[in-house]
């Protein structure tokens, strides 16, 4: 799931947030009970999205908590940032050409394309590659979003990213799962702007409406084709997020 992997992962196995100590006579020991404990806590986050976390995503999820540390965060050549009551408002930013895994789904909702979509993901990142180990992480993950035409709601199609580690740009390892594909994304301009919280359907529409009205009336931008980057996990409150306006050059 696109969101469960990122900054804070570490921190979980310290939450005492679910008891999930099933019946059982026998005493856990204590490290099967915090294995419990960890699984439980995920599954909830998974609920909120109505997804069903399968209990084969310990491993991964194990994998990423130890590798947390480090983070690469994607590159880009800062622009200009645009200031309203002396804070940011939106800013403008170049990507660089280069390499991501890709993975498309079409669930009923937004929340369960980029869950089940970063499951796959996951595996991919920790040992389901032609490498056989831990590629590391890197933020944000991105989720390619469509608008309908009638602009009040989201097509079924979600793509969602994760760019390679510097390390592996040149010679990417080669996903066993058939549903991810390695893409070599061209460079793309884009103007971002921040917000915090829960993302669904509905506040995707709300941030692509408050970025519209901040930029007036212009064609310098797609209106069909939108991106949502995500920093932090589902655990975070007040995660935060970016709403991508594409550069329609690009």
């Amino acid at each position: 799931m696109a969101l469960i992997t990122l900054e804070d992962l570490a921190e979980l196995e310290e939450e005492d947030a679910v008891s999930a100590a099933p019946s059982n006579p026998e005493p856990m020991d204590e490290d099967e009970e915090q294995h419990n404990q960890l699984f439980a806590h995920w599954q909830s986050v998974a609920n909120t999205h109505q997804v069903d976390l399968p209990r084969e995503m310990m491993g991964p999820i194990q994998q990423l908590i130890r590798h947390n540390q480090v983070q690469e965060h994607v590159p880009y050549l800062p622009g200009t940032r645009f200031e309203k009551c002396n804070e940011t408002a939106y800013e403008e930013r170049l990507y660089p050409a280069g390499k991501w895994a890709y993975i498309s789904r079409s669930e009923k909702l937004y929340e369960q394309s980029i869950s089940m979509g970063f499951m796959k993901l996951m595996r991919y990142i920790c040992s389901e590659n032609s490498a056989g180990h831990h590629l590391g992480m890197t933020i944000p993950i991105i989720n390619e979003i469509r608008i309908v035409t009638e602009g009040n709601c989201l097509t079924p199609e979600v793509v969602t990213a994760y760019y390679l580690p510097a390390v592996f740009q040149d010679q990417p390892p080669q996903p066993m799962d058939p549903d991810i594909e390695i893409v070599e994304r061209q460079p793309m301009s884009v103007v971002t702007r921040v917000f915090f919280g829960t993302v669904n359907e509905e506040i995707i529409l709300q941030e692509i409406q408050a970025l519209t009205d901040l930029l007036g009336t212009t064609d310098a931008y797609s209106r069909d084709t939108y991106i949502i980057a995500t920093y932090e996990n589902p655990s975070v409150t007040q995660r935060r997020n970016e709403i991508w306006f594409i550069h329609t050059s690009q």
